[in-house]
């Protein structure tokens, strides 16, 4: 048997977030488009505190920069070239779903921000009765970002497997 070429472990992490990255991006416009072709006539209330409800952030989180659209279209893109470019040197798997989780879900929100007829709007419909309006990008963006911080802090330093 031929054994993988030495950068095989980064093609791997690389395809690993791409196709997270992708997974989440084509979720969040088919959750986006459902709900705005479902949810005009008023909010469905789900299970406890949370519904389903139409809304649009022209802002970023917590409706900050209302308004500010090219600004944030800048600096998502900025972000999303910077997680990638982190990519390429991401140490484990875990960094690298955490990464294409980050990657998809800014992609979807600035998606929306470039491609939907709400003045640079994104679609928010995940309601929670203790929280502001999200979507699925929010909610892939948060979690790439706690596994991030996991995944980092999990991650032993090198001066302790020099010591090994």
């Amino acid at each position: 048997m031929t054994p993988a070429p030495p950068d095989a472990p980064r093609r791997r992490r690389l395809a690993v977030a791409l196709a997270v990255a992708a997974v989440v991006c084509a979720a969040d416009q088919v959750t986006k488009s459902l709900a705005v072709a479902h949810l005009g006539a008023g909010p469905v209330h789900l299970v406890g505190p949370l519904s389903l409800a139409l809304t649009y952030n022209s802002g970023v989180a917590f409706s900050i920069g209302s308004g500010l659209t090219l600004p944030i279209v800048l600096v998502g893109a900025g972000l999303i070239v910077l997680a990638a470019w982190f990519v390429r040197g991401a140490p484990s798997i875990g960094v690298a779903v955490g990464l294409g989780l980050v990657i998809g879900g800014a992609a979807g929100n600035l998606a929306d921000r470039l491609f939907r007829s709400r003045n640079g709007a994104v679609v928010d419909f995940i309601h929670l009765s203790f929280w502001p309006t999200f979507n699925l990008a929010d909610s892939a963006i948060v979690s790439g970002c706690v596994l991030l911080a996991v995944a980092f802090l999990r991650a032993e330093a090198p001066s302790e497997r020099r010591r090994r």
